[in-house]
């Protein structure tokens, strides 16, 4: 198997703002350059060393994100006329909305990058909205936003891995959540189900598991709690024994910090097995939208991958 990059030798290691030098220069030689040569010791080093994988794409990537994209580094869906501002604000309501967000809960924003969604779902809903991150410069930029903005007493900040919530909150700690993903747990009793959720909006793609991150996503719920989450995952009309999908495939994990895409089916298993039930999936891919998904964004390329909407809910009890 692969070893983890050396660190290169550059003088002192880290700029003043928390981002690691070496971690930027070693970031791409955690993939082989040609994709049919990109195999599974690739991947299961990646998958080893996923917080150097994160860190080191996020700490060259976070600046060209703001500026080229926006301050929430997620997908959306786009009607004709639209802002793009307002077609990310959307995405975001749309999400609290369906969890029936709303002021006195505590919710978690697992992965919260710079903190875009989580303003903006706090001003929407009126939560509280903790965002736990591992990336010192995102938490640096997402407090002094957050601190622009006004919003210091009901967004906070936190560092943390998402692999081991609970060990860093507690468990039965929040009503809510935010992650992007596509699984829900229905528990008959829908004002009780409701009353607790979480999300998560495009971040547990980058974990390691979604076994491992949904686990300790459920542990730190409340019981009956709701997990609202939007995923980033391949579709069934993927080929993984196809070189042009699997050229796709290596440039989506490659352009953006991702230790291994997987499937649907996969991502709804874990949620499964993790103790979740859906309540809610739907492939927003999928939607008859007069401007497809992805479309400009992927040049096309939305069949082999999607963002999909699920809530996943904790039985109550455990």
């Amino acid at each position: 198997m692969p070893s983890a990059p050396k660190a290169i030798t550059m003088g002192p290691d880290h700029w003043n703002d928390g981002r690691s030098k070496s971690r930027v220069a070693n970031y791409t030689a955690f993939w082989d350059k040609d994709a049919a040569h990109d195999g599974e010791e690739h991947k299961a080093n990646r998958v080893e060393n996923y917080q150097d994988v994160i860190n080191g794409y996020y700490d060259g990537a976070t600046e060209l994100y703001e500026y080229g994209w926006a301050q929430s580094f997620h997908f959306s869906r786009f009607y004709r006329g639209e802002a793009f501002a307002q077609s990310l604000a959307r995405h975001e309501h749309y999400l609290a909305s369906m969890m029936k967000l709303r002021p006195g809960m505590r919710v978690l924003d697992v992965g919260c990058g710079v903190g875009g969604p989580a303003r903006e779902i706090a001003i929407f809903s009126g939560a509280h909205v903790v965002g736990v991150n591992n990336n010192d410069f995102q938490l640096g930029r997402a407090q002094r936003y957050t601190h622009k903005a006004g919003l210091s007493s009901q967004v906070e900040f936190v560092k943390g891995d998402f692999m081991s919530l609970s060990e860093q909150f507690g468990e039965d700690t929040f009503d809510a959540g935010e992650e992007q993903s596509w699984l829900a747990h229905y528990y008959h009793t829908l004002p009780n189900f409701y009353s607790r959720p979480v999300y998560a909006i495009e971040a547990t793609v980058h974990a390691p598991s979604w076994e491992g991150v949904y686990g300790e996503i459920l542990k730190v719920l409340k019981p009956g709690g709701i997990f609202g989450v939007y995923e980033w995952c391949m579709t069934d009309a993927w080929d993984p024994s196809n070189p042009a999908h699997k050229e796709i495939v290596h440039g989506i994990e490659v352009g953006n910090g991702i230790p291994e895409m997987r499937t649907i089916k996969q991502a709804l298993q874990a949620l499964k097995t993790s103790g979740f039930e859906i309540l809610h999936e739907e492939d927003l891919a999928a939607r008859p939208d007069e401007i497809p998904c992805l479309e400009n964004v992927l040049e096309r390329k939305a069949n082999y991958s999607d963002s999909r909407e699920v809530f996943g809910g904790r039985r109550a009890g455990t």
